[in-house]
């Protein structure tokens, strides 16, 4: 099924804290710059993506050659907040399906995200956990109001109550590319090892983590992160 991507970003400065022990803020911006940048070119190789809304008040975007929309939130919104205001916009544009996808994910393969959004139909809830199976990673959602995005600690399990509350078919899909968002240094760690085996997976995170490899092996050195 044809789907809105949608791509809730924060902003730069305030993400990331859970990594403020191994990089620094500039560090910190110069990943999430880079992730978000793979994330955007993997969605734009989707045949089944007709368009890409990115919400955020972020300014310092990555320039990529890949057609996307942003949608300025203005509010302090939270993730679950910024992807309903992205839900609103594919409304108002005639969207019938939406793929709430995370920046975080650069490993996003889009043939994965292909066969997820063809199994997509009309009131079947498609949740993406994340690799430790409590939180979500993803949603598809058709149609994209079909429940309301409550994403945080726990939301696998929230969103497929919800879903189920209002009469959905609830599939969980565990995709593996989309299985890793980096939020700890051991998710920073995993990602590192994909990308020293295969950086084309995501070229622009595996050039940033490069650039900022000694930092991140200075802070283990130190002990100064889990």
């Amino acid at each position: 099924m044809h789907a809105t991507a949608i791509v809730p970003v924060k902003r730069f400065s305030k993400a990331k804290a859970r990594l403020a022990r191994a990089l620094s803020p500039d560090a910190r911006k110069t990943l999430c710059r880079a992730m978000l940048g793979d994330v955007l070119e993997a969605i734009a190789e989707s045949s089944e993506v007709q368009q890409t809304l990115v919400v955020t008040k972020e300014w310092d975007l990555p320039v990529v050659e890949v057609p996307w929309t942003e949608v300025p939130d203005a509010r302090r919104s939270t993730h679950s907040s910024a992807a309903q205001r992205g839900i609103e916009r594919a409304l108002a544009d005639g969207a019938q399906c939406v793929c709430l996808l995370p920046g975080d994910c650069p490993l996003l393969d889009p043939a994965e995200l292909d066969a997820a959004l063809r199994r997509a139909r009309p009131q079947r809830i498609a949740i993406v956990p994340d690799r430790h199976g409590s939180g979500t990673n993803a949603l598809i959602l058709s149609p994209p109001d079909a429940i309301e995005p409550a994403f945080g600690e726990g939301s696998r399990e929230r969103h497929e109550k919800l879903a189920r509350g209002f009469g959905n078919e609830v599939a969980v899909e565990r995709l593996y590319s989309l299985s890793l968002d980096v939020d700890t240094y051991e998710d920073l760690t995993v990602l590192r090892q994909a990308l020293d085996r295969n950086p084309d997976l995501a070229p622009r995170t595996a050039a940033a983590l490069s650039e900022l490899r000694r930092d991140v092996e200075s802070a283990a050195k130190k002990g100064s992160v889990g």
